[in-house]
């Protein structure tokens, strides 16, 4: 198991002009959300990896990624992630641009939540079942149309010592649509290469996640792109499985196992 360690904090000036720049940083996004969805699908791509990374620069997180990225002429592409934190989907942007499942809930969010649902994000409830069938056609339409999409098979945070267990259900568009899968392996980690969970979104509210965000000094993200899956002749609960290794693997952790008592993803859809 990783080390697990506590970073130092940041001076009071140091907090006070990222929270400055952070606002300054939000409205700019929500100006540039307004014009978002009236440019062309490369500029879209351009204009959200620009901002993720600025924004990212402004918090002191500092993104570090290795393995293969997804050519950019490559078609029907998912990106399938383990999920530690809120800045996990602005990490991925800033170096590959997608459009994210998120639970509805976010569009509540102050700013963040205008942002997101500006900017295409694909927003399901998670409590009605019924509406994952809704959302995989939308997601296997953006496949279809050129966009990337990712999603977090977890279907919640942890605190990064730990991986949950992949959920099949979002990942039906992928074999429905034959798309590559690239497993994704997010890792938060402070100046000394510990783990860190000052980045975590777990069991705190946004505003006390972004303020213990805004007083580390830096925290350092990797990402790990591993070998790409293709989902021809596959069916989505083997996809499940297949990222659930890959990310477990290079993240150094324990392969997850179900919950008992939960309910099983339904059945897999016929061809």
């Amino acid at each position: 198991m990783p080390n697990v360690t506590t970073s130092l904090t940041a001076s009071g000036l140091t907090r006070a002009v990222r929270w400055t720049r952070l606002l300054l940083h939000i409205a700019s996004g929500l100006i540039q959300s307004a014009i978002y969805p009236h440019v062309g699908q490369r500029t879209q791509g351009r204009m959200a990896q620009k901002w993720s990374a600025r924004l990212l620069s402004i918090l002191g997180v500092r993104v570090r990624h290795q393995g293969i990225l997804p050519a950019a002429e490559t078609q029907r592409v998912m990106l399938a992630a383990n999920h530690v934190s809120w800045l996990d989907v602005y990490s991925i942007i800033s170096v590959c641009p997608a459009r994210f499942v998120a639970k509805s809930e976010i569009r509540g969010w102050p700013l963040f939540g205008w942002l997101s649902n500006n900017v295409g994000t694909l927003f399901i409830e998670r409590t009605k079942r019924r509406d994952t069938a809704r959302i995989n056609d939308h997601i296997a339409e953006a496949l279809n149309n050129g966009d990337r999409v990712a999603v977090f098979p977890e279907g919640g945070t942890s605190d990064g010592t730990i991986l949950h267990h992949f959920h099949a259900s979002l990942l039906q568009p992928a074999v429905s649509v034959s798309a590559m899968l690239h497993p994704v392996a997010i890792r938060y980690t402070d100046m000394a290469g510990n783990i860190s969970k000052a980045a975590a979104y777990f069991r705190i509210s946004l505003l006390e996640s972004v303020r213990q965000v805004l007083s580390q000094p830096h925290i350092d993200v990797e990402l790990v792109f591993t070998e790409a899956i293709d989902s021809h002749g596959k069916n989505r609960r083997e996809l499940a499985r297949s990222a659930e290794h890959a990310i477990a693997n290079a993240l150094s952790l324990p392969l997850p196992h179900k919950p008992s008592g939960k309910p099983s993803d339904p059945p897999d859809e016929q061809p």
